[in-house]
């Protein structure tokens, strides 16, 4: 793919040109670089995240500062991206080497469904179940909604394009018997701008994947005149479960001390994040990756709240793809690792 092929396509899928130079210098670096041995050239790895509002891209920064510090010969960057379903498509174009992936989106690009049913199998495998990623769906107390169906009618945004948040969006809106494409007056924005628009009284509510916290949702529950409203949507997981499995989705709670101005502990949709690369990484490469997780769990920790619930057991538990072979063998070292 040439420079201009890879700033093309980072322009269709909202990729910021900062990811597009960093995209393309791995891409430019020499197929020569070797793994973390001590000797050779220096591997340049780019980590495929998310949205600036969200949890992806401050704990992207952590694990590429503690892949950049501690393994020796590797320097790793994290990168803005669109969400989800680009990353994934980033890894399958060897256009970055790892990425942050919601469980529901991996098992449809595993598959061939969904927003990759024209694209093609991506050719991943998974290093660490990291976190729950919560369905938040947020208003403002003033709006009056109170259930995914009060929806009906509403100018809602359904997450950025190419995002998990919006495959997610649009199956609980279907669960709850919305139609994402006439139900609703639709807006795709990403957390961040998403605040700004129910701020300035432009959207009624929107949907966010992320982690508790996520900063965007913090900054709308701090400002001042506005009541934030975590809408309940945990109705809609039979129906999600029984069209896509249990092994993607389950439901999770978001307790009243999350937010400021939540009441009440409200119960929504979750679903697991996966870190992933392609399935040809280097498998000692893979093997330190993994590695480096854990032997530096404390410092990653400390940059978010959602990196300090990573353990060995949950690391290995909920991905719908196979483990990397290196990861694999690092977790049966540790003896973190179940046939």
């Amino acid at each position: 793919m040439t420079a201009r092929h890879r700033e093309n396509a980072a322009r269709r899928t909202g990729v910021g040109w900062l990811a597009v130079a960093a995209v393309a210098a791995v891409a430019a670096a020499p197929l020569a670089c070797v793994a973390p041995d001590g000797g050779g050239l220096t591997v340049r790895l780019s980590i495929a995240t998310g949205g600036t509002g969200g949890v992806y891209y401050p704990y992207g920064g952590g694990i590429a500062k503690i892949i950049s510090e501690h393994v020796e010969g590797v320097e790793a960057t994290a990168e803005v991206t669109a969400g989800t379903v680009d990353n994934l498509k980033f890894i399958a174009s060897r256009s970055a080497d790892l990425a942050f992936g919601l469980a529901d989106s991996i098992d449809d690009a595993a598959n061939q469904r969904g927003a990759f049913a024209d694209f093609g199998v991506v050719p991943m495998r998974a290093l660490a179940v990291l976190y729950d990623n919560y369905n938040h769906l947020v208003s403002v107390t003033a709006t009056g909604i109170e259930t995914v169906a009060d929806l009906e009618g509403r100018v809602v945004s359904t997450g950025a394009p190419g995002s998990g948040t919006e495959v997610s969006a649009f199956r609980i809106l279907e669960a709850a018997g919305v139609d994402p494409d006439t139900g609703i007056r639709k807006q795709s924005l990403g957390a961040a701008q998403s605040v700004d628009a129910i701020k300035d009284d432009k959207i009624d509510a929107f949907f966010f994947s992320g982690g508790l916290p996520t900063g965007a949702i913090l900054d709308l529950a701090s400002t001042p005149g506005r009541t934030i409203k975590v809408v309940p949507n945990g109705e809609t997981l039979a129906t999600l479960q029984a069209q896509y499995g249990s092994l993607v989705y389950h439901d999770s709670p978001i307790p009243p001390s999350t937010y400021p101005g939540m009441e009440e502990t409200v119960t929504v949709v979750a679903v697991s994040n996966v870190l992933v690369v392609h399935e040809a990484m280097d498998a000692d490469l893979a093997y330190e990756l993994t590695r480096v997780l854990f032997e530096q769990h404390a410092e990653l920790a400390a940059v978010h709240p959602m990196a300090a619930v990573l353990t060995l057991e949950s690391a290995t538990a909920g991905s719908p793809i196979p483990f990397h072979d290196g990861a694999e063998r690092y977790y049966r070292e540790r003896g973190a690792w179940s046939d």
